[in-house]
This record gives structure tokens, sequence and C-alpha cells, in this order.
């Protein structure tokens, strides 16, 4: 398994007992989908190790309480301490309508109901406090807003992506 067959679930954040339960900060909107898991992939150095989990449960809003198999103290904690956990592709639900995850629209193309043809969209920037659609278009980068609003259709059949943004906003990286 590597790290691009599989999405990121969270962070050890803390032991949680001196048994060696830990603490795992959840990357997600919807935490209760990880309430009974079976195993996960811990990044640990350059490789992705799979633990076997004993048992799980939510710890206040979005901490995962998990105790895994053959981390029994403390020390066995200790060394997982801010280890990221993943999860694969396959484990996430399918999402229909215009609903998608970052990672299934790379490739995808982009056309605007006014404009036409915008470019391929070629990644996500998601660090701003409003995500972008990173789109390529003959050497230009565009930034469209990920606007629920100007997301017009999501055509997972034809690998495309219908906005409608504001007037002359990809005019202004055309020119």
């Amino acid at each position: 398994m590597t790290l691009k067959d599989c999405f990121y679930v969270g962070t050890i954040v803390s032991k949680f007992s001196f048994k060696g339960e830990v603490l795992v900060k959840l990357d997600s909107d919807d935490p209760e989908l990880y309430e009974n898991l079976e195993s996960v992939f811990i990044a640990l150095g350059n490789n992705l190790v799979p633990f076997f989990v004993e048992k799980c449960s939510l710890h206040k809003t979005d901490l995962l309480r998990i105790k895994f198999e053959d981390v029994s103290s403390e020390a066995d904690a200790d060394a997982l301490m801010k280890s990221k956990l993943y999860l694969p592709l396959s484990f996430l639900p399918k999402l229909t309508g215009n609903k998608f995850y970052f990672h299934e629209i790379i490739g995808f193309t982009m056309e605007d109901v006014n404009y036409g043809y915008v470019g391929k969209i070629v990644g996500v920037n998601d660090i701003t406090s409003q995500a972008l659609f990173e789109v390529e278009n003959d050497g230009k980068e565009l930034l469209i807003p990920m606007n629920d609003e100007f997301i017009e259709k999501v055509d997972r059949q034809h690998k495309k992506i219908i906005v409608k943004t504001p007037e002359g906003l990809i005019d202004l990286y055309m020119e």
C-alpha cells in the first residue's frame, strides 16, 4: 500500500492510558465513520505500516480513542506519538451529485457555462480559508474558488466539472 492509494485520517496526538491507548485527532466532518475500525496504516519513517485495532471509540467531538493490538505500554504508545494514520481510498463512501473528494477531481476538465472551456484541474488548494480549484490552461494557472454556488454540475462519467463563475473572473487570468 502506498500513500497515493490512501487518504489521511488523522494524527496521534496523545496517550490515553498506561495500557497503550492513544487519542487520534481526526480530520473529518463525520467522525462516526471511524468508530468501528479494524485496522489502519500508520506512517512510520517512509513506510505505511498496518496496525490492527483491538478497540476504538469516539472521545469528545473529534478525537478517536484507539487501543491497537501489540501496543500495550506507555513506551509502545510513545513510539507512535505524532504519527499520521491512513486508510485505503476504497474505504471512502461513494459520493454522488455535486459532492466530491478533492483527490477524485484531479484530471477533470472545467467548463464555465458562460466562458466555455476553462482548463484541466491539476490540484486543490485547501490551505486558504476558501478552498480553490487549481486549473491549468495553456501554461497559465487559474485559481477558481470552490464555492457551492459556482458549481453547476460534477459529471463523473465525462470527468468534467461545470461551473458558473462571476463575470470577469476567468478573463482576469486569460489576459
